[in-house]
């Protein structure tokens, strides 16, 4: 009997390389969602319609209709800086479109998995673990952090994914990642400012993906954090990819968070600890030095 995974925001980085890695299981009966029409390169082998996450109506009449096991909900909005500044379009994305999906998943015992953020941190003394406090300073991890409780209290099966500054490779997206901005800005020749008081744990967008089909395929319950092995600032990362590329690095200015005016508060250090997923679900992640091979590799082709 194959398990039925359906995947909301299929055209976002995180779902195009979930559709990826699952069209090609033959366990797997896959259904993947998005607001508009397909973006994905690769068009067959799984089932695509057009869903608006914040619809109740749509929700509902989609899922009472395919009945999927398993939902792995990664629609979100995820500007930091746009939810600062638009608080309603925030809540109705991020909140009340979780409270939508978490009423039908437990109306029709479906295993919810929904992403979560290491924003939801203070960033006081990161990295965390699965059982750390949170305590959000911008509006978008209040958000997400409000989201979660709702999950949390779900009688059926669920999942919370958190994961940290993710990267990769997307099919027909105008969207960038910190990886791509740096490697296109330097190639333009282009002097950028990063900032080197902030510390996360870069996350490869496939080792994600392997994160929640590992927590689907085993009906894994519960919070794992899935993010990359190695804890750098972002000044640091962007000299990483710098070296790598082969690309100018006296481009790259160091700056403080204080002197980049954007609208939401970022945790100065969070990073995720990842030894939960490694030893329950089998999660292997990439080094940054592998995952700059494979996007090098995905941008040749």
């Amino acid at each position: 009997m194959k398990k039925k995974i359906l995947i909301t925001g299929s055209n976002g980085l995180l779902g195009q390389k979930l559709v990826q890695a699952l069209v090609s299981n033959s366990n797997v009966h896959l259904i993947a969602t998005a607001r508009g029409e397909n973006r994905n390169s690769i068009k067959s082998g799984y089932e695509y319609f057009q869903l608006d996450v914040t619809s109740l109506q749509q929700i509902s009449d989609l899922l009472e209709t395919i009945r999927p096991d398993v939902i792995i909900h990664t629609a979100a909005m995820t500007n930091v800086d746009a939810c600062e500044l638009e608080h309603s379009t925030c809540y109705i994305n991020n909140v009340e479109a979780v409270k939508k999906l978490s009423d039908i998943c437990s109306k029709l015992n479906i295993h919810l998995i929904h992403l979560s953020t290491d924003f939801i941190f203070d960033g006081r003394n990161g990295p965390y673990d699965e059982d750390a406090l949170p305590n959000p300073l911008s509006y978008y991890g209040k958000c997400k952090w409000e989201a979660e409780q709702i999950v949390m209290k779900l009688k059926t099966p669920w999942t919370i994914i958190r994961t940290i500054l993710v990267f990769g490779v997307i099919d027909q997206g105008s969207r960038s990642n910190v990886v791509l901005w740096v490697k296109n800005s330097l190639e333009q020749g282009k002097k950028i400012y990063v900032v080197n008081d902030q510390f996360r744990t870069p996350t490869l967008a496939e080792d994600l993906a392997q994160g929640c089909i590992l927590t689907a395929l085993n009906g894994a319950t519960g919070i794992f954090n899935i993010a990359g092995p190695e804890l750098m600032s972002i000044y640091d990362l962007a000299m990483r990819v710098a070296d790598f590329f082969q690309l100018d690095k006296s481009l790259i200015h160091p700056s403080d968070s204080s002197s980049i005016n954007q609208p939401a508060k970022r945790p100065p250090r969070t990073g995720l600890k990842i030894e939960k997923a490694k030893r329950e679900l089998g999660y292997t992640p990439h080094f940054l030095h592998e995952s700059l091979a494979l996007i090098k590799q995905q941008l040749l082709a």
